[in-house]
């Protein structure tokens, strides 16, 4: 684990941090000297990352809800002012998949659901989030994408729709914000090795035209890959990167 400090003094907010990408990200940013918001639905989870930081010597606090509700939202953002001491670096990581449905049969509540967890949490995390950064004279803004967003044949539509939402997100930030210094980035991961699991009707329309594409994604990547794709665009080193979508997917985007 890389062990320098060009995170010190700052505070990261991370989403979907009690396990898989988000873990690897937050493990990585705390070990680079920043102060770290761990935000996930499951409780256990972001606990778990809050003691594997602690245990290292770093620091780092919890916010346990369901970000699709704005009361979670202010919560994290306050959290991470009040006790942490600002919010420099916000990542939109935690997402759902859907069930690879097709357009004619994706049910309304996994639709409501996807869009809700995967793009409304994001834009209302960040939402909440600029006035602290524009207060702060500047701010990093990294977006977990997806190899969904930059094609139609990774996932079903809803997961679709929502990651291509994303990019169009991470854009218009990176465009009427870049002269107040926030940045807005994003990864597209391809295949990756986390807890998340699909449930898709085998015999259904979208999973079946669906996995003729699947056999292109290559290796799968590790968490810790991802999050260090991630923990770079935040970084200084990143500093005239905005508004680009960075593909961490084995080269997959390319075939």
């Amino acid at each position: 684990m890389n062990t320098t400090s060009d995170f010190a003094g700052r505070t990261v907010v991370v989403t979907g941090a009690g396990s898989g990408i988000g873990r690897a990200a937050a493990l990585q940013f705390a070990a680079r000297g920043a102060r770290v918001l761990v935000a996930d639905l499951d409780g256990e989870s972001a606990a778990g990352t809050v003691k594997l930081i602690a245990d290292a010597g770093g620091t780092a606090r919890a916010v346990v809800g369901d970000l699709g509700d704005p009361a979670v939202v202010q919560r994290v953002v306050a959290t991470a002012v009040e006790d942490l001491g600002g919010l420099d670096v916000l990542v939109a990581n935690a997402g759902i998949m859907d069930d690879m449905s097709a357009a004619a049969d994706v049910r309304d509540e996994v639709w409501d659901r996807v869009l809700r967890v995967n793009l409304t949490a994001p834009f209302l995390l960040v939402r909440a989030a600029l006035p602290h950064m524009l207060a702060a004279g500047g701010g990093a803004v990294v977006f977990t994408a997806s190899e969904a967003a930059l094609r139609g044949s990774a996932a079903g539509t809803a997961y679709t729709v929502s990651k291509h939402g994303i990019v169009g997100l991470t854009r218009s930030l990176a465009v009427m914000y870049r002269d107040e210094g926030v940045r807005a980035n994003a990864i597209a991961p391809g295949g990756t090795v986390t807890n998340i699991r699909v449930t898709a009707d085998p015999d259904g329309h979208g999973p079946a035209v669906l996995a003729s594409y699947a056999r292109n994604y290559g290796r799968p990547s590790e968490a810790d890959e991802q999050a260090a794709a991630i923990v770079f665009l935040a970084s200084d080193a990143a500093s005239n990167l905005n508004g680009a979508v960075l593909p961490v997917d084995n080269g997959w985007s390319a075939v």
